[in-house]
């Protein structure tokens, strides 16, 4: 990290800052982003600060695309959606994280198009779609608490 600061993404992990948490191992999370492009739009992030995904060990890379992967079925079946699109971008935050959202056409690839602004309720109520697709798809165990 830069100057030995933690990341956004550890305070988050940490509870110094609030996040809504839909999946927690013991090396990744996931979580709603602030500003999504779509309702569901989820973060998966390694416990580990490291910034560039390809300076990231290849296990826990292949870990958190594991993840991804249950996220995306979370966020099409939890939104109906026909695809879950993912990106790792990097600019926002020097903390590895992936973009997994629901996706009905490109326009959801599109993060400048993100929304600073989404309702609360709109946020809580996706997190919460998502985590009870994650028990439904067996996942019980590492489904976050609201």
């Amino acid at each position: 990290m830069l100057q030995g600061m933690a990341s956004v993404f550890t305070k988050i992990i940490a509870g110094e800052l609030p996040g809504r948490f839909v999946w927690a191992d013991d090396e990744v999370v996931a979580f709603l982003t602030i500003a999504p492009v779509a309702p569901g739009h989820t973060l998966v992030v390694p416990r580990a600060e490291v910034d560039h995904w390809q300076a990231v060990e290849s296990g826990l890379f292949t870990r958190c695309a594991a993840v991804a992967q249950h996220i995306g079925r979370a966020v099409t079946a939890a939104f109906d959606a026909p695809r879950a699109g993912m990106l790792i971008a990097g600019f926002e935050v020097p903390h590895l994280h992936l973009h997994v959202f629901p996706a009905a056409d490109m326009s959801g690839f599109d993060l400048s198009i993100a929304d600073p602004n989404a309702p609360a309720e709109v946020m809580d109520d996706a997190a919460a779609r998502i985590r009870a697709a994650l028990r439904e798809q067996g996942h019980g165990a590492t489904v976050a608490d609201a």
